[in-house]
């Protein structure tokens, strides 16, 4: 990421306007320059100086551009720094975003029709697709060393964490359910706490505290240039700033049938994961807890796909593009809008994946089910005894608990046990004891294939 030009003072090139500069320039201007260009982007300074058309004055081109989102922009209650707020606008090219969020969420191929997903494999996609992959690459970004190899197989199996790798994997897990559980809650500076106290437990870099705010301005966030890039708010200003946001969380009813006050509900979750890791109220743990209050406000407001979605995954992908949005943010005058279009591209990019997933999980179940025709014994079995031989066939060898098919199935222990025994009984797995503890091991039979017989 190259250093980021900071945008000039409006306020001053509108001085230079007034000390010469012709006006009938500025106004013919007016009419070219927009809130976006004509691809739809929201150019920041740093990038809209190299796109002004030959012959245009760059700085007057500026202030039309600025002029342009200042008429559409809408001021949040949410102090930046000194007398400023947060700000964001809503442009064509936005809105046009959104709106295919909207119908990827909820219109055309739905998650929950059961011609396409029962309720049970609703379940399994929440461990496989959000819990345990939104777990893993949050942490990932937060530097968690751990394989996804590793740490698929800890949750799946509940295993304790070896080290502070796998404990922060652990962790945002326990997060995401958290989420899950308190969707229908407010937000509150307890609940913020409370998700803070989940997400750095036994898990902390510094000389933080699991569920306590910093007490000092000993923050350094640095870019690649090894600069000092961000400057969060004052440490005394932590709780004024959170019971601002959530007030904000709060009041803002997009459930109401007064729409003086409407905010898109994806903007509004958007918003509160940028202030959280804005303000940085935390010493250790700011971005796992404000990707986890997205998570609660967009699954508050009833976009209820979320809970398969994960965003971390894609965020990783392109780390130093989130970084800049949230410069862009704090050098242009505390305008949300840049974030805003990172955000909702890294959202339909999470939401294209998990129906990618599902396209890619029909078809290996379907294409299984037609391999598994000929089997004698096939019409014994229901949809779950035929998963657990899917993974068994897929993965030789693999050893099997009742704890980790209930994650893996969205069951209850004693129902996955009820299965597997019902797979020993037809001759088609082995049971047996763990060196260590009472739990029992299921191993499919070599010769599997065989015995299914499977032509």
């Amino acid at each position: 990421m190259g250093k980021i030009r900071k945008p000039k003072s409006v306020s001053q090139l509108l001085k230079n306007i007034n000390n010469g500069i012709k006006y009938n320039e500025f106004f013919l201007l007016q009419s070219e320059y927009r809130s976006i260009d004509s691809k739809g982007r929201y150019l920041h300074w740093d990038q809209f100086q190299w796109r002004v058309k030959k012959g245009d004055n760059e700085d007057l081109a500026w202030i039309a551009t600025k002029m342009a989102r200042a008429s559409i922009a809408k001021k949040l209650p949410l102090q930046a720094e000194k007398d400023t707020v947060f700000h964001y606008c809503v442009p064509e090219s936005l809105f046009a975003q959104l709106h295919k969020i909207d119908k990827l969420t909820g219109g055309g191929k739905d998650i929950s029709d059961g011609n396409l997903v029962t309720k049970s494999e609703k379940n399994r996609y929440l461990v496989q697709s959000l819990i345990q992959e939104e777990a893993i690459t949050s942490s990932q970004l937060e530097g968690a060393s751990t394989t996804r190899t590793v740490a698929k197989e800890m949750l799946s199996k509940n295993l304790p964490p070896q080290d502070k790798s796998q404990q922060m994997i652990l962790n945002n897990y326990l997060l995401m359910k958290k989420v899950v559980e308190k969707k229908d809650e407010e937000l509150s500076i307890e609940f913020i706490l409370e998700l803070h106290k989940i997400a750095v437990h036994n898990a902390i870099e510094n000389e933080g505290t699991a569920g306590e705010f910093r007490n000092n301005n000993n923050i350094f966030v640095s870019d690649l240039y090894n600069e000092n890039s961000f400057h969060p708010p004052d440490y005394q200003t932590i709780v004024e700033r959170l019971q601002e946001l959530c007030e904000f969380a709060n009041t803002i009813d997009n459930n109401s049938d007064n729409y003086s006050n409407f905010i898109h509900p994806i903007i509004k979750a958007i918003i509160l994961h940028f202030m959280i890791a804005y303000i940085h109220p935390f010493a250790d743990g700011n971005g796992r807890t404000a990707r986890a209050i997205f998570y609660w406000s967009i699954l508050k407001s009833g976009y209820w796909l979320f809970e398969y979605i994960s965003i971390s995954k894609f965020i990783q992908q392109k780390r130093n593009d989130y970084d800049k949005a949230f410069i862009y943010v704090e050098t242009d005058d505390f305008d949300l809008t840049y974030f805003l279009y990172h955000q909702v591209d890294i959202i339909i990019k999470a939401i294209n994946s998990l129906y990618e997933y599902i396209d890619k999980k029909k078809t290996e179940f379907y294409e299984f089910m037609d391999w598994i025709d000929n089997s004698i014994v096939a019409k014994t079995l229901n949809k779950n005894h035929l998963e657990i031989l899917k993974q068994a066939l897929k993965n030789i060898g693999k050893e099997f608990t009742a704890q980790q098919v209930a994650n893996d199935l969205g069951l209850t222990p004693n129902t996955a046990r009820n299965y597997l025994n019902q797979l020993v009984e037809k001759d088609l797995f082995l049971a047996t004891k763990a060196r260590k503890g009472k739990t029992i091991i299921y191993v499919a039979r070599d010769n599997l294939k065989t015995r299914l017989k499977i032509s």
